[in-house]
Parts: structure tokens; C-alpha cells; sequence
């Protein structure tokens, strides 16, 4: 039986999570423009534009307050924005490590360039491909159904953003070897969004942020190194992510306990984040379009169609930033070693010399690679993660809230951000 101050503690958590979790969508909203409409004029008449095109929305990038420092030049067009994300050698992330990445005080990845990167990337990966996550889908569809959503079957109404939140949570700690401990995960997760709030660049708010981010890191830090020592001394042979990266090894050695704590920290925050959010966008979809709807409940094959066409179509991240490391040239428009590129995801996806019609969702489009999941040696490494997770959401929603749709009372979901896209509200009833 749960005590009153269980029951406390754990709405406490939650409203915790829910909390920060708002705040970063609220740092990422910008000025409420519509970032296609501004992307497409961009690609008809300045396809290569030198200056900080993102200034305009007011959000944050991976350079933090580094990005004000430099010469910057943005490219809208798909084949330039490929060019430039498939070439590490020229278009570097090394940067990150002194904007979002110097909050980690560590290894972090996505800050990672040449060979240090490509050791990196080939020690993670084998976590992270088909063969490896495939085998975690059924532990993943039980929480799916047991833990959340059998329990609302009953209220016949919900609002399934709550739902978007918690579960890829649930699920990477989980599979990442953490203990499954709800109000342990919560509290790990609030720790990890007030990282990802650290990169604000709202002067007044900057110093509050990086103050609670250095609470976060310790804590995560704190916690995951505890699991980590207690995973080693049992022996890591599991299929779970600390003990593969506790066998692992890096620059011909093994990494010690620092090493793989330090690694798990800066992969949480986006691990879930990004979940969330297009586990929000592809429920709009399905919502607020009853013929896709109708095709999935016919035919639940799509479903993997439906979410790549999600992430082209309503990409979570709408831009990708890069250093240039040597002086190079975009489509005439010189761009000097040391200038940022901001690769703008959201106009490429929707250029329409490689994607017909590309302001229509369109489940039966020819696949092309789009960003939304970035692209070259910076990939998503979690993309797969993510699609079985969602694969397993939607199912467990569909098979269990039948006839679901848009509760008439409320306001239909809307995706929006300049940054960070998502739907806030997931507002539903079923019979």
C-alpha cells in the first residue's frame, strides 16, 4: 500500500520533471515565427547567407554564448547542408566543448572530432544498432503497457504528453542497466533536462541555469558512478549500456570508472529529450489526420514509415551547427576558417528540388535521407533506440485506448518551437 508521503514524494518528482522539462521547451520556443516559411524564402533567394540566421529565433545552439564571437553563415539548401554535415575533416564540433559540452566538465561525444571520435563512436555503437536494441523490444513493450498506459485504461481521457514524457525515460534507464526505481529515474531525468537548460542565453537567467546544471552534474555523477561500481563488481556481463561500456575498450585500454560515468552523463539528456518530442509529433500526425490513422489501425507496418516521414516533415532539431576548419566555399559565399555554418535541418527537409511536394506529410513519399536525426559522423547514435521505443509507444496506445482522438474539450495538439519541436499538450479520449 502506498503512504500518503509516497504518494507525495512521487507527484512532487513529477511535477519536478514536468517542470524542468517546460523550461528548456520554453528556452528553445524563439519568437513564435514560422521557421519554414523564413527557411523556404532563405532557399529561393539567399541559399548561402553569411550571418546568424538562428539570432533571429532568440534560442540557444551547441556554441552557447561562443556563438555571438564568430563570423557565422547559414545553408538552407539540401545538398549543401549534406556537404557539409558527411565532412568532419572540414566541419568540425570541437566548439561544442566550450558552449553546451563545458557544462559536462568530461567526455563528451558530440564534441568529439577526428580519431578520438571515430574510437569513440566504434566503442558505443554495437550498443546501439538493430541486433542489440531488437533484443531489449519486449522489456521495452511491457513497461509500455504495464506500467503506463493499463493503468488509464479506465479514465477513458488523458493527456498523453505526460506519458511522452515519462517513457523514454523509463526505457533508456533501463536499458542503459540503471534501477528500475520510478522516482530514482525521475529524479535522473529532472537532472538531466537542467543540464540542457545550462545553454540558455537569457543574460538574467544564465547564472541561476549554470548554477542548478552544476547541482545536476554532480548528482547524476553522484548516482550513476554508484551503479557503475556495483555493476563492475558483479561482473558486467550483461547486455545493458554500463556494463558493454565497462568491457569495453578505448585507445587500446579499458575505461575506468570516471570514464564510463562520465560517458553515460552526457548521453542522458538527449536520449530521452528527443523521444519525447517526436513521439509528440507523430501522435499530432495521427490525430489530426484520421485517413493516416485509419491506415495504421489497417495496417501497423506503416508505423515505421510514419515516423521517418515525422522526422523529415516536423524534424526536433531544425538546425545543426559546425566550425569551419579551414577556409572553405559554399556556393560562392567564402566562409573563413574558425566561422560557424549553421546547417538549417527544418529548410532542408522540405527543399523541393529532392522532396516533392515537401510541405505535404506524405507516408508514401520515396525515402530519401533527410536530418532530423542529423547525418554523417555525428548521426544520432540513439536513432534506433528511439524508434523502437516509439514503435512500442504508439502500439501500446493504439491497442489499448481504442478509438482513440483529439478530446473535443480541448485544443488539438500543435507542434511549435524554433528549436526543440514538440506538442505540449496530447489532449485524447477513447471508448
Amino acid at each position: 500500500m502506498t503512504s500518503h508521503t509516497e504518494t507525495a514524494t512521487q507527484q512532487s518528482n513529477e511535477q519536478k520533471l514536468e517542470s524542468v522539462y517546460s523550461s528548456v521547451s520554453e528556452a528553445y520556443q524563439g519568437t513564435g515565427a514560422d521557421i519554414y516559411a523564413l527557411c523556404r524564402e532563405m532557399r529561393q533567394n539567399s541559399p548561402v547567407w553569411e550571418g546568424d540566421f538562428i539570432g533571429k529565433f532568440g534560442v540557444p545552439t551547441n556554441a552557447g554564448m561562443k556563438m555571438q564571437t564568430r563570423k557565422t553563415v547559414a545553408v538552407f539548401k539540401y545538398q549543401d547542408v549534406l556537404n557539409v554535415l558527411k565532412d568532419p575533416t572540414n566541419y568540425t564540433n570541437g566548439f561544442i566543448a566550450e558552449g553546451l559540452g563545458a557544462v559536462f566538465d568530461g567526455l563528451i561525444i558530440l564534441a568529439m572530432d577526428g580519431q578520438q571520435h571515430r574510437n569513440v563512436r566504434a566503442m558505443l555503437q554495437p550498443a546501439f544498432m538493430p541486433e542489440t536494441v531488437n533484443k531489449w523490444k519486449p522489456a521495452l513493450d511491457r513497461i509500455m503497457r504495464e506500467e503506463f498506459i493499463a493503468p488509464l485504461v479506465a479514465d477513458k481521457k488523458a493527456d498523453l504528453a505526460g506519458f511522452g514524457l515519462n517513457f523514454p525515460i523509463r526505457a533508456i534507464y533501463a536499458v542503459m542497466g540503471f534501477p528500475e526505481d520510478k522516482e530514482t529515474y525521475r529524479q535522473y531525468a529532472t537532472w538531466g533536462l537542467a543540464i540542457l537548460g545550462a545553454n540558455i542565453i537569457d543574460p538574467t537567467k544564465i547564472d541561476e541555469a549554470r548554477r542548478q546544471a552544476g547541482i545536476a552534474l554532480k548528482g547524476l555523477y553522484d548516482s550513476i558512478k554508484g551503479v557503475v561500481q556495483q555493476r563492475r563488481a558483479e561482473g558486467a556481463t550483461g547486455d545493458d549500456l554500463i556494463s558493454r561500456l565497462i568491457r569495453a575498450e578505448y585507445e587500446g585500454r579499458k575505461l575506468d570508472d570516471h570514464e564510463v560515468t562520465t560517458f553515460v552523463r552526457s548521453l542522458l539528456p538527449a536520449a530521452t529529450e528527443t523521444t519525447t518530442r517526436t513521439f509528440s509529433a507523430v501522435m499530432t500526425m495521427l490525430l489530426t489526420k484520421p485517413e493516416l490513422m485509419a491506415r495504421l489501425m489497417a495496417d501497423r507496418s506503416l508505423l515505421n514509415k510514419i515516423i521517418d516521414e515525422t522526422v523529415r516533415f516536423e524534424p526536433v532539431s531544425t538546425f545543426k551547427v559546425r566550425e569551419a576548419a579551414n577556409d572553405m566555399e559554399i556556393g560562392g559565399v567564402k566562409i573563413e576558417k574558425g566561422s560557424f555554418v549553421q546547417c538549417m535541418v527544418a529548410s532542408a527537409n522540405r527543399d523541393e528540388t529532392v522532396f516533392e511536394n515537401p510541405d505535404v506529410f506524405d507516408v508514401d513519399r520515396r525515402q530519401k535521407p533527410s536530418f532530423g536525426f542529423g547525418f554523417g559522423a555525428h548521426m544520432c547514435i540513439g536513432q534506433f533506440v528511439a524508434k523502437v521505443e516509439i514503435v512500442c509507444a504508439v502500439n501500446a496506445v493504439l491497442d489499448l485506448l481504442p478509438n482513440l482522438r483529439v478530446d473535443p474539450t480541448q485544443a488539438p495538439p500543435v507542434i511549435e518551437g524554433a528549436m526543440l519541436r514538440g506538442a505540449k499538450n496530447i489532449h485524447v479520449i477513447w471508448d
